[in-house]
């Protein structure tokens, strides 16, 4: 792995900074002021990397959704190691995103894609445009997963694929909200174990 200039270890740095920001607060509440001075640069290196927040925001979420593939490319490519059955291999990786999330210290941190959605009124085109793709990201992934399985195995109720698709985002990120109002971080991970559950039965064969 390549090491990163100077310039890009600052830019990350700003990402950083940024991110525990919005995520504790939301972007509105977060200035461009704090985020120099809690990043240890200069206003004019803040501007250097990002003309604005608009700027920002997009990097953000751009960030956001390789370090996303990456991680679901992890997991499901490690549960289709396991296994070569379709469902199982779902019902493994759903397992291995759950135990992720009860793993994280504090229960999940949160997401910049939820934040931005929250508070689109803030951002241009571009923002809006990027934090959809990120959106489409996870019901194209899905997507192709839930439709594998259902060539082997139909599915018990007629349901709409797509649909489907995006509540694995929808159980997530509820469960991400739900857990920080009830101050239980466990309830994420929870929810995707019930998410797997409902799945295990919308594809189990019929009986004989």
């Amino acid at each position: 792995m390549a090491m990163m200039t100077r310039g890009e270890e600052t830019r990350a740095r700003i990402l950083d900074t940024a991110q525990d920001a919005v995520l504790a607060k939301g972007f509105e509440a977060t200035s461009i002021d704090e985020i120099v001075a809690s990043a240890e640069i200069t206003k004019s290196g803040f501007f250097y990397h990002f003309k604005d927040k608009n700027a920002l925001a997009r990097a953000l979420i751009e960030r956001h959704i390789t370090v996303e593939e990456e991680i679901f490319d992890g997991l499901l490519g490690r549960a289709r190691e396991l296994s070569d059955d379709p469902l199982q291999a779902a019902l493994i990786g759903l397992k291995f995103l759950a135990e992720l999330i009860e793993d994280m210290p504090g229960g999940h941190p949160g997401c910049i894609v939820a934040t931005a959605a929250y508070q689109d009124r803030l951002f241009n085109a571009d923002v809006r445009a990027a934090n959809r793709r990120a959106v489409l990201g996870w019901r194209h992934r899905f997507r192709a997963m839930f439709d594998e399985i259902a060539a082997v195995y139909p599915p018990r109720d007629g349901i709409d694929l797509d649909h489907l698709a995006d509540m694995v985002s929808g159980i997530v990120e509820g469960g991400i909200v739900m857990a920080r109002a009830m101050n239980d971080p466990l309830i994420t991970s929870q929810q995707v174990m019930l998410l797997r559950s409902y799945v295990k039965l919308l594809f189990s064969p019929r009986p004989d």
